[in-house]
């Protein structure tokens, strides 16, 4: 079943983990086909709290259409990832 998704994560503040880490989101979201209609990068921002002994993060946020079954999948690659400090999927639909 395809479901509407918003997707938020945060990479290191520096350029090229950032570039890195957006490269495998985009190829993970390719892979599993899920049809993104929406993306936004919202920059550099501090940290609420300290993560990896970083106080900024990369923050990219995103609109997807995507089999829900696929969902836990692409989060295991995110979660493994060290290019990734935290992200987060969001159903919008589900109550």
């Amino acid at each position: 079943m395809i479901a509407n998704y918003e997707f938020t994560i945060i990479f290191d503040a520096d350029e090229e983990k950032t570039k890195a880490g957006l490269e495998l989101v985009k190829s993970t979201f390719e892979r599993f086909s899920a049809e993104v209609t929406k993306e936004e990068d919202l920059g550099v921002r501090t940290l609420a709290y300290m993560i990896n002994k970083q106080d900024k993060g990369h923050y990219f946020y995103f609109e997807l259409k995507a089999d829900t079954s696929v969902v836990g999948q692409m989060s295991s690659i995110f979660q493994l990832s060290t290019l990734v400090m935290k992200y987060l999927f969001v159903n919008p639909e589900r109550k």
